[in-house]
């Protein structure tokens, strides 16, 4: 296998499509959003696939016990408000060269596309659970950050701390340099769990600025079950507690 194995799979013509990155990271933020776009635009077609030696030397096992191996995946998503290039899959590279060099590929793709904007979504972790989710941002240049702090995206200096890895870090970094210009949207999310409402958080900046329109059901349906699981780990770190008067009234 070659370094870099792009699968062409259709070739659609797309106005001025605007590159949309999900892969996974911190709190699964870019990737929930992805899957979710995926999902409600069922029309969404499979142009490119990419396999790489960079990334994990695995496969999926499937429900029906099939197998699929480690890959990206872009998909052409019409809306009625623009075209969207959506960069989806299960992993990133595992090692640093790899990082570069895939995000050169993406943007390969992306260019032959037509694309001249990009997005990276992703997370910016607490470390606590919240209960209101900011949308931190990064951008380079200085008109992309009026429009979107506009749209309510925070710009904080420092911050995130260490600034931006992987794909979404280097899609700001090679963007530029190729001249397209780019942004990081960043849900604030704990961490420690896959967040849906982080997700949410990010789409809605993301609907706005792209201009497109989409549901939140399914989104949802996901942090209600999340903050079941959040309810349950917070119950675990108070540890046993004392009964009440009104529980000890029932004993006996």
């Amino acid at each position: 296998m070659d370094e870099f194995d792009v699968e062409e799979h259709a070739d659609p013509e797309l106005e001025d499509p605007v590159l949309v990155e999900g892969l996974p990271g911190v709190g699964h933020v870019g990737k929930l959003v992805a899957e979710h776009l995926l999902e409600e635009f069922e029309d969404a077609e499979l142009v490119r696939r990419v396999y790489s030696e960079h990334f994990p030397p695995q496969v999926a096992v499937d429900d029906d016990g099939t197998t699929t191996m480690a890959s990206a995946e872009f998909h052409a998503v019409r809306t009625d408000g623009a075209d969207i290039l959506l960069l989806s899959g299960d992993h990133q590279a595992t090692d640093a060269p790899g990082h570069y060099r895939l995000t050169d590929c993406f943007l390969d793709v992306a260019e032959a596309f037509g694309v001249e904007r990009a997005f990276a979504l992703g997370g910016v972790p607490t470390g606590e659970f919240i209960e209101e989710y900011a949308v931190v941002g990064a951008a380079t240049d200085d008109e992309q950050v009026g429009e979107l702090e506009a749209a309510g995206v925070e710009f904080r200096e420092d911050e995130p701390a260490g600034g931006i890895v992987g794909v979404s870090g280097l899609l700001l970094g090679l963007g530029e340099r190729r001249d397209i210009p780019t942004a990081c949207l960043m849900g604030e999310t704990s961490g420690y769990l896959v967040d849906p409402k982080s997700a949410r958080a990010v789409l809605e900046v993301l609907q706005e600025v792209v201009d497109f329109e989409v549901g939140y059901a399914s989104l949802e349906d996901r942090a209600e079950e999340m903050e079941e699981v959040i309810k349950k780990i917070q119950e675990m770190e108070q540890g046993p507690q004392s009964p009440s008067d009104e529980d000890l009234r029932y004993i006996g």
